[in-house]
């Protein structure tokens, strides 16, 4: 990752036919536009290739998961059971339709823990959101039967692992509805954008007219559109649309790429027995985006980060437990509920009290996790200095707390 490593003619070409036109609303201009509907050929392709029924393109991430939860009627008074590790799109999204963030623990997988899921549902629980992290899955059949049993929507965000699959179906496409990232370092990139996917016609027709305004599509004049609810404008344009049109049809040189790197690098850091791996719930499915793994204490965590720093290895190795944007521990802005708009005050000592919760058990699991990032320009002679190097790192750690002890 990410698409835009490979960016070439595809993408150049698929612009320009929309450049060529001068058309790049994804609406209406039916004439001037000459037949080119980038839009409309991406939405076809994401329904091709990922499987979805339906799929709504978006001008973000962020949009699309607020277009979903809209779509699926999670409003006031909703509670949406979220993990602790993600990117704070999934919270802004939940708090941008009036519902509450419930953040709970993470298990080995990097995602959700179900038993934490089980354990954080109340009479106003509307909806389980797992987000598939890094790369990977969550427990997706755990999570799903949950749901189930509470008649609770079950709303992926896969944003962050666009072509991974959990027993022969792809992410993002098992829910109710599911959506993906296309920004600039997704393994797919529109530039900016982001797609709502869904099997569900209601859920469709909603994020149809929702992420536009509020008009229902049905005439040939844009202008005579009625609307049957209010909406906001999340249109993506022609021009992202024409970049993503390029990438889709890519996507399977990504993964492999992705797939046979992170192959070669965990064989490499194998040779450290100190050095352990996250579950992967369908190791078959893995996009590979990341090779997420595990030391043994914080302490020696630590240390190896500041070694690989010293080294300047450390671009591309991230240690999410002192991040800014994926965890928990360093959201303090949401931990004070600080928004330009006031929020309703209920809601907001609802978001104050969540997320100054303790998450122990993310906490063992994050403060020991390093996750590597793969490129898709690196050659196997940098793939093996790579692994080579991280490992001499780790083994110096560790012999020198060895030493100490």
């Amino acid at each position: 990752m990410p698409g835009y490593e490979l960016f070439g003619p595809e993408e150049r070409k698929h612009v320009n036919d929309v450049l060529e036109t001068g058309i790049m609303m994804r609406y209406g201009f039916d004439g001037p536009r000459k037949g080119v509907w980038k839009a409309k050929e991406l939405e076809a392709a994401i329904n091709k290739t990922f499987g979805s029924k339906y799929s709504q393109l978006v001008s973000s991430g962020t949009a699309a998961l607020t277009t979903a939860m809209s779509a699926l009627g999670i409003g006031y008074g909703d509670e949406v059971i979220m993990p602790s590790f993600t990117f704070v799109a999934s919270f802004e999204a939940v708090l941008s339709v009036g519902a509450t963030p419930i953040l709970v623990d993470i298990d080995d997988t990097l995602t959700l823990d179900p038993e934490a899921v089980r354990k954080a549902i109340t009479p106003q629980t509307k909806c389980v959101m797992p987000v598939h992290m890094c790369g990977s899955m969550a427990d997706i059949d755990a999570l799903h039967q949950i749901c189930k049993e509470h008649n609770l929507i079950f709303l992926e965000d896969a944003c962050q692992s666009i072509g991974a699959t959990y027993k022969g179906k792809c992410v993002g496409t098992i829910g109710d509805a599911g959506t993906f990232s296309f920004d600039f370092v997704k393994t797919m990139t529109c530039a900016e954008g982001g797609v709502v996917m869904t099997n569900r016609e209601d859920v469709y027709i909603n994020s149809d007219g929702f992420s536009d305004h509020g008009h229902d599509h049905k005439g040939v004049d844009r202008g005579a559109d009625l609307h049957p609810f209010i909406g906001y404008n999340y249109r993506i344009s022609e021009l992202h649309a024409a970049v993503g049109l390029a990438q889709i049809q890519k996507l399977d040189k990504f993964l492999a790429i992705q797939r046979r790197t992170h192959s070669m690098l965990k064989a490499t850091l194998q040779q450290v027995p100190e050095i352990s791996f996250r579950r992967i719930p369908d190791p078959v499915g893995d996009s590979c985006t990341f090779i997420s793994w595990f030391l043994p204490t914080e302490e020696i965590t630590r240390a190896v980060v500041a070694e690989l720093k010293a080294q300047g290895i450390l671009p591309g190795n991230f240690y999410w437990f002192d991040n800014n944007w994926h965890y928990i521990r360093k959201w303090e802005h949401l931990k004070t509920a600080a928004t330009l708009n006031a929020l309703h005050p209920e809601l907001k000592a609802a978001v104050i009290q969540q997320a100054t919760k303790d998450f122990p058990a993310s906490d063992a699991i994050m403060s020991r996790c390093i996750c590597t990032s793969i490129s898709l320009t690196w050659t196997d002679e940098q793939i093996k200095e790579k692994g080579d190097k991280i490992v001499a790192a780790v083994k110096k750690v560790l012999s020198k707390q060895q030493v100490s002890a």
